[in-house]
């Protein structure tokens, strides 16, 4: 059995979440042991427009798809039990991963939102994406995540990995500055 998903045909099942620490990003100063742990911030702009901006192009998958992932989720913004797959690459090398989205943010001076890795996922753990407008105006873009392989190949790739989701996070945040200038 299938069913639909933004046009795409998917198995019914439901995978689940790989981690117990579910909703740990939620306090990025204490996030669990036994992690690769990943904290990244930058300024994207400034003053409110650009925080409303910025948040809503984070929780409806927008500065996602313009990093060049792709996205394809059951619903059009981030609410907690939304399901999405993730994906990058080209053409036959694009590799797509499951995730669920734990908890959201949707706040005065905050917006946001974080996933959670399902089965089928390379790796385990959670990743946030937190918009804050600070008292002084500054919008300062947040990526907090902690992460362990979950696949043989992503354990074989060691060290790589983190290298890579912090580039990801570095590239997520230049475009994020980028759809708010625009």
């Amino acid at each position: 059995m299938t069913r639909l998903l933004n046009g795409l045909s998917r198995p019914t099942h439901r995978p689940n979440l790989t981690y117990r620490e579910v909703g740990a990003t939620r306090s990025p100063e204490a996030l669990p042991e036994g992690y690769h742990h990943l904290r990244h911030s930058a300024v994207v702009g400034h003053g409110r427009t650009a925080f409303e901006t910025a948040g809503a192009a984070v929780t409806t998958w927008r500065m996602h798809r313009a990093s060049g992932a792709g996205v394809h989720a059951d619903a059009d913004r981030a609410e907690p039990g939304a399901r999405l797959d993730v994906s990058l690459g080209a053409g036959p090398l694009r590799f797509g991963v499951p995730c669920e989205v734990i908890w959201t943010a949707y706040e005065e001076d905050r917006a946001g939102f974080a996933y959670g890795t399902l089965t089928g996922h390379a790796e385990c753990g959670e990743e946030s994406f937190v918009v804050t407008l600070e008292p002084d105006g500054t919008v300062r873009f947040t990526v907090t995540a902690f992460s362990r392989p979950a696949t043989w190949y992503t354990r074989l790739a060691g060290p790589v990995i983190p290298r890579l989701q912090h580039a990801y996070a570095r590239r997520l945040g230049r475009t994020l500055a980028r759809l708010v200038r625009t």
